[in-house]
């Protein structure tokens, strides 16, 4: 006699390819028909996330049926590590130099083993996911606060969503900028910064983030207007942030100045990168997180970061920095003020 289930298998993965051809880049999902969807180079990047962001959104499965597929298929998507463990995540994966991408459910080891990857916030995908029907929740008192919505929470979910959709190259100004854009930008994906803003961060008289972000099919600067530049988001993730603007624009805030562990003033921003790393793991004057979460976050090779952490130190941002091997994590504490 065979036992069945009464829930149907939901195969959360998904993986899509960009195949050049003759006329232009084309988008190859498996589970997608008709066939390959044309594309421009510059459009590709970012309609790879929003295909994705489509399937996930269909795909929808209570947090308790959902399982790591990576260690479903032997775990071949990164190096021999402890085994699976953590919470399942929902994680985004580019291979073969960004011609393959694959969003997957995958435990907090195996996302955190797996090079090229980054954890797609749940903020990125929200009630767009759940039925139409479902009833509207109801409306908070002012002042009152959702669990998780957390400043450090927002901060550290953008970096990560980040550092996957941005490519490699992509600077430390040019990933602050997109930072403080995503977190600033209203319901379509439209945000305006500000002269007096811009010369605070001093990108008032900088063009090449912006060109950089245009050049990565990221954003499209649409002119200034009463005294702010503004832009146009095209990455289709951005469009669907939880939660509201308001606690988005606290977060972009705090991002500029993330106390206890705010870089020095006029620092470069490969170290104001670093700080903001450190400081959304920073809960305490002595914290700790894994070295592969920091190289990704900063976009950094692990002996360049060892020297922003050695600049912190001497600027005394930090008063200690170690790295344990057996565990692989880096370790810092904060200066004795910061108690």
């Amino acid at each position: 006699m065979r036992l069945c289930t009464p829930h149907v298998r939901v195969r959360r993965i998904w993986t899509v390819e960009l195949r050049p051809q003759e006329g232009g880049t084309v988008l190859v999902c498996p589970q997608c028909r008709p066939g390959p969807l044309p594309l421009t180079a510059g459009s590709a990047r970012s309609a790879v996330l929003a295909h994705l962001a489509q399937h996930a959104r269909r795909d929808v499965l209570p947090p308790h049926l959902r399982i790591c597929q990576c260690r479903e298929r032997g775990c071949r998507w990164h190096p021999r590590h402890r085994g699976c463990a953590g919470a399942v995540l929902l994680v985004l994966m580019r291979a073969h130099g960004g011609r393959l991408w694959r969003l997957a459910d995958a435990c907090a080891a195996c996302a955190a083993a797996t090079a090229q990857a980054a954890v797609v916030p749940d903020a990125l995908l929200p009630s767009a996911a759940q039925p139409s029907t479902a009833p509207r929740p109801p409306r908070r008192r002012a002042g009152s606060r959702r669990p998780g919505t957390d400043k450090h929470v927002r901060v550290k979910e953008m970096l990560t969503y980040l550092a996957a959709a941005l490519p490699r190259f992509s600077s430390p100004t040019a990933r602050l900028l997109a930072l403080q854009c995503a977190l600033r930008a209203d319901g379509r994906g439209r945000v305006g910064l500000p002269d007096g803003f811009l010369r605070g961060i001093r990108l008032a008289s900088h063009a090449a983030p912006w060109h950089e972000l245009e050049h990565a099919a990221w954003l499209r600067c649409t002119g200034r207007q009463h005294g702010s530049l503004h832009a146009q988001i095209l990455d289709a993730a951005i469009l669907h942030q939880a939660p509201g603007r308001q606690e988005r624009a606290r977060a972009a805030h705090w991002a500029l100045h993330p106390t206890p562990l705010a870089a020095p003033h006029g620092a470069p921003p490969s170290i104001q990168l670093a700080a903001l790393a450190l400081a959304v793991h920073t809960r305490n004057t002595e914290a700790s997180t894994d070295l592969d979460d920091l190289t990704r976050l900063t976009a950094t090779a692990p002996s360049s970061l060892e020297d922003l952490l050695d600049q912190l130190v001497r600027a005394r941002t930090l008063s200690a920095w170690r790295h344990d091997n057996e565990t692989g994590k880096i370790c810092w504490q904060l200066p004795p003020a910061h108690g």
